[in-house]
């Protein structure tokens, strides 16, 4: 069982895992693209069973690393340091945030085939993609609860795929094999298991920016089950890359 998880990236999604991990008695390493002095508050709120470093010193010491940046900045992840590690690629494309990516608009490939090409000496499973980070946090449950949600994952790796599969289950999750990297884009934005079906729900057209941020932090999620996971997927259909709002 993996037992240290890194962190590159400390963004929504970052941590909300971390608190999920610590809370399964794993410890966290986490990093960003500043100085780890930046995480220094965050780090004391995790509490003892997390710390700060650079990315490259999170790649070396996790067990299992979480890649959690925007995706424009993967070529930075330190491809060197993951050599012979399994990443867990959160990342979407984008394009009005991450600027286009022509292969990534003609379909021509995922963008976790990009990150794994990038990090060729490592072993990438896209998971944690299709959830938003409040959702993340507030639906996992311990294994074997009837009311368990699931979410994809995808790897060219089966090991990998297994031990990630491993990381969800210890995180509250149940996991859905979806196939290859190649396959991945069944969980990215626009297809039909991304982030609806976790939290149907809408704010009110009439509330303010600041109401509709605290409805959205306080609407509950809604499950959904690893048969209805697949149902998705299996649903999914192909088209160029949305703009998000």
């Amino acid at each position: 069982m993996n037992r240290t998880i890194g962190f590159i990236g400390s963004g929504n999604i970052g941590v909300a895992l971390a608190r999920l991990a610590i809370a399964a008695g794993l410890d966290v390493v986490l990093s960003n693209s500043r100085d780890p002095e930046t995480l220094a508050d965050l780090v004391a709120e995790l509490g003892e069973h997390a710390r700060a470093a650079v990315p490259a010193e999170a790649a070396d010491v996790g067990d299992l690393v979480v890649a959690t940046v925007p995706l424009h900045a993967y070529n930075h992840l330190p491809a060197g340091a993951l050599r012979g590690k399994t990443v867990i690629d959160t990342m979407n494309y984008y394009p009005e945030r991450d600027s286009p990516i022509a292969e990534l608009d003609v379909g021509g490939a995922t963008s976790s085939e990009l990150v794994q090409r990038h990090l060729a000496g490592s072993r990438v499973v896209k998971a944690f993609n299709n959830i938003d980070f409040r959702r993340l946090f507030t639906l996992a449950r311990p294994s074997g609860s009837p009311n368990r949600s699931a979410l994809p994952i995808a790897g060219n790796d089966p090991d990998s795929t297994r031990r990630a599969a491993d990381l969800l289950d210890a995180l509250g999750y149940d996991a859905v094999d979806i196939g290859t990297l190649a396959h991945s884009w069944r969980s990215e934005p626009g297809t039909p298991v991304y982030v609806q079906p976790y939290f149907p729900a809408k704010p009110a057209e009439e509330m303010s920016q600041e109401e509709k941020y605290r409805w959205f932090l306080g609407t509950p999620g809604t499950q959904v089950s690893a048969g209805r996971v697949r149902e998705l997927v299996a649903a999914a259909v192909r088209t160029p890359a949305v703009t998000t709002n």
